[in-house]
């Protein structure tokens, strides 16, 4: 089992070696939180093996039996106006738990005012992006390992320039239900532009996310910890802004070290009664926090918290994730039960 585990991990970390991030690829709306469960718990979250169809759109080998005719749908109030929503259905079709997995995520720009090089005003303009998804799991035999694939068609249309393409994404999860130990991994956006822009042909954001989450023993909370965008070991850059001078006026940028980059691939999240028809959920983003923080200011940038509430068969979810002192979003999502 460990030495699967390893390879997989293997395969993934080595096709990272040419992959970009984000403003040098296209379609950057396929790596947005999915969902307010995953927005509480910092954003990104690969071990949630539950009823909840919206994790499989992250991570497609969490797709399972308990998914069946789970129908979720997702709605974010995003930065400047920008609005973005999933959707997500599971259905099992027989009786070996073969489950199968459609999803929609779509991104609304909203509406800009045009204008030509001159300055003079132009026809008003707007831009949508969607992706539709197909995604199966299937279980190793004789193991506790879980392997899965999302296969996605994309569609963008930014004012007049128009794309197409496709990617896949391929996941694994290790589910020990003895010690409610899930470690889970995935490699997102595997794929390419079936027609560009214009005449350049650009890259897909693809990424790479590796989990671990436990539920103690007596304990009702479940933690998770992610280690995130592992394609690139560099997420720091120097912020000229952030400089420090002496007093004779001799200025030192900021350093990057070792331990900056690391911890900037890390997220850390916990549900409180996982279980429970009442959730708490909190999370901290720490690339967020570093990548958004305002020096002498506290602005509690990459924190994220939230709940959910069932009522029969419908649950209801709200979260809020922190960006900076001006600037927040909220996550409405609503799982019903249609058995």
């Amino acid at each position: 089992m460990i030495k699967k585990l390893l390879v997989l991990i293997s395969i993934a970390y080595a096709s990272g070696l040419w992959a970009q991030l984000g403003g040098r690829s296209t379609y950057q709306f396929l790596n947005l939180v999915s969902s307010p469960k995953q927005a509480a718990m910092g954003g990104k979250v690969v071990t949630d093996y539950s009823y909840d169809p919206t994790a499989a759109l992250f991570n497609p080998a969490t797709i399972n039996a308990a998914m069946d005719n789970q129908l979720s749908l997702n709605y974010v109030n995003y930065l400047a106006d920008v609005n973005y929503g999933t959707a997500s259905y599971a259905y099992l079709y027989d009786r070996r738990t073969q489950v199968i997995h459609a999803g929609v995520t779509y991104v609304n720009y909203g509406n800009f005012s045009g204008y030509d090089e001159q300055g003079n005003a132009t026809s008003d303009f707007s831009g949508g992006e969607v992706a539709l998804s197909l995604g199966y799991a299937y279980n190793i035999p004789y193991t506790d390992l879980f392997i899965g694939a999302n296969l996605k068609l994309i569609s963008s249309k930014l004012e007049q320039y128009s794309s197409l393409g496709g990617a896949i994404d391929l996941g694994f999860i290790y589910v020990n239900e003895d010690i409610n130990l899930n470690i889970g991994g995935v490699v997102r956006n595997l794929g390419t532009q079936f027609t560009a822009y214009d005449a350049v042909y650009e890259k897909l954001p693809l990424e790479i996310d590796i989990g671990i989450s436990q539920q103690p023993a007596h304990v009702p909370l479940r933690w998770h910890f992610t280690l995130e965008n592992l394609q690139n070991w560099n997420l720091a850059f120097e912020n000229p802004n952030r400089a420090t001078s002496d007093l004779n006026g001799n200025s030192t940028p900021e350093t990057i070290r070792f331990f900056d980059e690391a911890l900037r691939h890390m997220i850390i999240g916990a549900e409180l009664f996982p279980d429970k028809g009442f959730n708490i959920r909190v999370g901290y983003n720490l690339r967020r926090a570093e990548e958004l923080r305002i020096l002498d200011q506290r602005s509690f940038a990459g924190l994220s918290a939230g709940f959910s509430v069932k009522f029969n068969k419908l649950r209801l979810s709200y979260s809020y994730a922190r960006y900076n002192s001006a600037a927040s979003s909220g996550f409405f999502g609503l799982n019903m039960d249609l058995r």
